[in-house]
């Protein structure tokens, strides 16, 4: 038990570190605001929630953002795009992985996927709307940016959301017996 512990906190140390990095590997989308930036660093947030359960994920999301911010800060002078990043990756991962542990199969997690991508839209669009666009506006006096949530923050996100899953698809496939192997969920 005490080398289970010790393996999982060492592996989301690990496992933040190349979500960390990953972060700085962002690229924008043409057809949407420069602001939206696409990176991949929820999948190693999503690796952590597959092998050691859905805590495991969210502190991956916590450790990522918490160290981009401290390393580059925010323009508000809050974390206000990293309270958002963490958000959108906690609503990518947790129903990916609930979906997942009920359908263990490739076919299950091209589902769980698909759920976590249509959810992390959703709400994503839902939180853009009355808590995250608003803040921007208060923080830096842009304008009122609510009317990109239907246009450009939903398609963005769903946009990103099959380009995560495409990739994570192509690293599932492989690593899909290692994950179930060294998999100690419901921890």
């Amino acid at each position: 038990m005490k080398n289970t512990k010790v393996r999982a906190m060492v592996s989301i140390g690990m496992l933040s570190s190349i979500a960390y990095l990953l972060m700085f590997l962002n690229f924008p989308l043409p057809m949407f605001p420069n602001f939206l930036f696409v990176d991949f660093s929820d999948i190693p947030a999503l690796i952590a929630a597959l092998i050691f359960g859905p805590v495991a994920g969210i502190l991956v999301e916590l450790f990522k953002n918490m160290l981009n911010y401290f390393a580059t800060g925010s323009p508000t002078g809050i974390p206000v795009g990293h309270l958002a990043n963490f958000a959108a990756g906690i609503v990518f991962i947790l129903p990916t992985y609930y979906v997942y542990n009920k359908l263990k199969s490739k076919k299950g997690m091209t589902l769980a996927l698909v759920a976590g991508t249509i959810i992390m839209a959703v709400v994503m669009s839902i939180a853009n709307y009355f808590i995250i666009l608003p803040a921007y506006t208060a923080l830096m006096g842009f304008p009122d940016m609510r009317n990109l949530v239907v246009p450009a923050i939903f398609p963005f996100n769903i946009l990103k959301g099959v380009m995560m899953s495409i990739i994570f698809m192509l690293l599932f496939i492989r690593m899909q017996a290692w994950l179930n192997k060294f998999s100690v969920k419901n921890a």
